[in-house]
């Protein structure tokens, strides 16, 4: 489907054929090879070594839902990048966290963005956050192959549902296979560990400003006992990526937003190393 400089400027065939209004549809329709799970890898022996991201936590409050990850991304025992990009925006009221190979994880968040964008301009109307659910299964059911060779993509997905008006959340496994989750949720290598500390911190009646406290606190347990998460970096001023979904859309709250409650996480830390007390919410 590339431009060809001596046609008559029409577009191709495919373009115009009725069809579906997914966007992954007409690309596996009409360009399969285009699809991340399409891809055949060259012969390797032994594992394919390649930047991994790691742990993505989310958590449900009153009026609406956060969504946070750290910021490394590690290959074997040597870290890729301190920070990196894991938490992105699928639409205007979701957002996809990501876990897992991160080359492969972010050409299919892109791709979701575009499969939601399509949907919109063809029927004139969003999709349902449960459709939008349903449609990043198919997504990563799409890539098993690239799974069963060591090359999983396993995201978090969350948004604020405007037909129940409220935050929702949804977890994945490797073979697409979707569970909602209420509360909380985590996902990753450092994911029991945070889901420990989400467990014990959570209640149903917090804030926006205490459900982003609580899931940087998640994040810090979960550096605590996995060298694949990394904590906030105070000396270079990494901090994790947390964003709110809400009535009012997704926002993602910014390093100085950031970095107060980061402090008082890590002051706290001083004084109390067994980990945080539910006071500091």
């Amino acid at each position: 489907m590339e431009a060809n400089p001596r046609s008559t400027g029409r577009l191709p065939a495919a373009f115009l054929t009725p069809g579906s209004s997914s966007f992954v549809d007409f690309l596996g329709n009409h360009a399969p090879e285009l699809l991340p799970g399409n891809r055949q890898l060259p012969p390797v022996k032994g594992a394919v070594e390649a930047p991994h991201g790691t742990t993505i936590v989310a958590a449900t409050f009153p009026g609406g839902v956060v969504l946070a990850g750290d910021r490394r991304a590690t290959m074997g025992n040597v870290i890729a990048q301190r920070d990196i990009e894991k938490v992105f925006p699928a639409d205007e009221y979701s957002a996809v966290g990501i876990a897992g190979t991160a080359g492969l994880a972010v050409e299919m968040v892109k791709l979701f963005q575009l499969e939601l964008e399509h949907f919109e301009k063809v029927e004139g109307a969003q999709l349902s956050l449960e459709g939008k659910a349903n449609r990043l299964s198919t997504m990563i059911r799409g890539n098993l192959g690239m799974a069963m060779q060591g090359l999983a993509v396993v995201p978090l997905f969350a948004g604020w549902d405007v037909d129940r008006g409220k935050g929702r959340i949804f977890s994945y496994d490797v073979t697409g296979g979707r569970s909602e989750e209420y509360g909380y949720a985590a996902t990753g290598s450092g994911s029991l560990f945070a889901r420990g500390a989400l467990k014990k911190l959570y209640r149903e009646d917090l804030s926006t400003e205490q459900a982003a406290t609580l899931v940087v606190q998640a994040l810090y347990d979960a550096a605590d006992d996995d060298s694949a998460t990394g904590g906030p970096d105070l000396a270079r001023r990494i901090y994790p990526i947390v964003t709110v979904i809400s009535d009012e859309g997704y926002r993602r709250l910014t390093d100085a937003d950031l970095a107060e409650t980061v402090r008082a996480i890590h002051e706290r830390r001083l004084q109390e190393p067994d980990g945080p007390r539910a006071s500091l919410l």
